[in-house]
């Protein structure tokens, strides 16, 4: 189970760093990109349980990955530019940076949710995270729910405090 300290690893040294750096960050995408991983993975998964496809705390699929380049980044070629940046190297493997670099994760999770039109929610609001996440990350089609997100969310950032 994830702890806050290691919450508050993640964002402080990853999730901020990486959503500054790409000029998307704000305390409520902070919070989402925290929450997603808090609840796909418990801050202690970077590959899928039972040989899945998903990569990284935020449990991305390759082939999401791969629709965020084609489809999205292609035609935002200065976020496209920011997100590269943080790779270990130019020709790096983008699989493997999802996979072992957090701060591309954390890139890669943000661009997910910058294709959405809706704004994201209030920080602060558990409720409407737990929401936004289900709809626009974990789909109707994700095994995920919303009282998920809320059970885990609230077991690494109130109880643990």
């Amino acid at each position: 189970m994830a702890t806050n300290h290691d919450a508050t690893i993640l964002l402080n040294h990853s999730i901020r760093p990486a959503l500054q750096s790409i000029q998307l960050w704000s305390p409520a995408a902070g919070e989402l990109l925290l929450g997603t991983a808090i609840v796909e993975s418990d801050l202690l998964h970077r590959r899928q349980l039972g040989n899945g496809p998903a990569r990284s705390y935020f449990q991305m699929e390759p082939v999401t990955h791969d629709d965020i380049w084609n489809n999205f980044l292609k035609y935002q070629p200065d976020l496209a530019r920011s997100i590269n940046s943080l790779m270990t190297s130019p020709d790096a493997d983008k699989l493997l940076e999802l996979e072992n670099n957090d701060k591309y994760a954390c890139a890669m999770a943000r661009a997910h949710y910058a294709r959405v039109k809706w704004p994201l929610p209030n920080a602060g609001d558990v409720d409407a995270m737990a929401r936004y996440w289900k709809r626009y990350y974990n789909t109707k089609g994700g095994k995920g729910n919303e009282e998920k997100y809320r059970e885990k969310w609230n077991q690494t950032m109130v109880s643990q405090r």
